[in-house]
């Protein structure tokens, strides 16, 4: 297949890249060249997606698939939409769960109402409210809408994942995870051992839109591993036996770090009391073939890609509201005894 990736260099879209060179595909980026390294192996073409002759440089070559894994504003993928439909035969768009408009409170599955945005929105659509819908989801919900416009419901492909870890994760909470476990000491283990948790393996979502492209899959999709099958004592057990460290995790209450003022999902990486978080129903797309490889894998993985890189080259400026800092855990220790 003959497949154009829109980004390409970062996280998600690397993964795609890096999935679909595997499988013998021709690939070719499009960027601006500002995110990373092109990967050996790919066709690059130099440009910005808001830049219509940028875009037309991309628009004159036909395509089996298009993956945008860069797309946030609804104006802009709308029009390059309609730019590639002529060429593409398919337009794989990477959303977010955040699309529903009670995430994170309810559990989720694609019949859950979605955020209402016209798919011509421009970047000030949407609103941020606490504990509830972001900008981020209202402009996802719309560039959503924008591709099922202009490709239609068999031709788009819309992944909604939730949490997504792995190898070259720049928000950084599974890295911020193995580092502190990795210290040692007494680490603060938030909420119940025994709380499910279901973050994909950013490679599983890649071999997805892959395979949704290859299958000539359309259709909304949750991309999130089973609910039930891993808990947060899984995880951290598993940073602490990847890691070879003498970590003792010490579990506290949820109603103590909420005490303590203890910022969810930033403060405390994956950490969130809201029963949606982790309840999202994934099995449309494990039925239409997602596969999710246990979350030691995952933690695996990415241990091996952290000890590889420069710390300092890799940090992105997300990943600096990320994590407990320590004295903040030794005073959060304190109280327990």
């Amino acid at each position: 297949m003959k497949l154009l990736v829109l980004g390409g260099t970062a996280f998600v879209g690397r993964s795609i890249v890096e999935a679909a060179l595997a499988a013998g595909h021709e690939v070719t980026t499009f960027n601006r060249g500002r995110s990373g390294a092109d990967i050996p192996g790919v066709a690059t073409i130099r440009g910005d997606r808001t830049d219509p002759e940028s875009v037309a440089a991309v628009a004159h070559q036909e395509w089996d698939a298009v993956f945008d894994t860069s797309g946030y504003t609804p104006r802009n993928v709308l029009a390059v939409a309609r730019a590639l439909e002529p060429v593409a035969g398919r337009y794989v768009f990477m959303s977010t769960v955040s699309v529903y408009a009670d995430w994170p409170v309810k559990p989720l599955t694609e019949d859950s109402s979605v955020l209402e945005c016209p798919p011509d929105a421009g970047p000030d659509f949407g609103e941020d409210v606490e504990d509830g819908p972001t900008q981020y989801g209202y402009q996802k919900s719309g560039c959503e809408e924008a591709t099922r416009l202009t490709f239609g419901v068999d031709r788009a492909t819309c992944l909604r994942p939730g949490v997504v870890l792995g190898p070259h994760e720049y928000v950084g909470r599974l890295p911020w995870w193995l580092r502190r476990v990795a210290a040692g000491g007494d680490v603060v283990a938030p909420g119940d051992p025994d709380r499910s948790i279901q973050p994909v393996d950013v490679r599983d979502l890649a071999a997805f839109a892959l395979h949704c492209a290859t299958v000539g899959q359309g259709g909304d999709f949750n991309v999130s591993a089973p609910i039930g099958r891993e808990t947060f004592a899984d995880f951290l057990t598993a940073c602490r036996e990847t890691t070879g460290s003498d970590a003792r995790l010490r579990w506290v209450p949820d109603e103590v770090l909420l005490r303590h003022g203890v910022r969810q999902w930033s403060e405390m990486p994956l950490w969130r009391t809201f029963e949606g978080v982790w309840n999202v129903d994934s099995s449309r797309a494990l039925a239409a073939g997602l596969s999710c490889r246990p979350i030691a894998e995952t933690v695996a993985g990415t241990w091996s890609w952290v000890r590889s890189v420069d710390e300092a080259r890799e940090q992105h400026e997300r990943a600096a509201e990320i994590g407990l800092g320590a004295a903040r855990e030794r005073e959060i220790l304190a109280s327990l005894s």
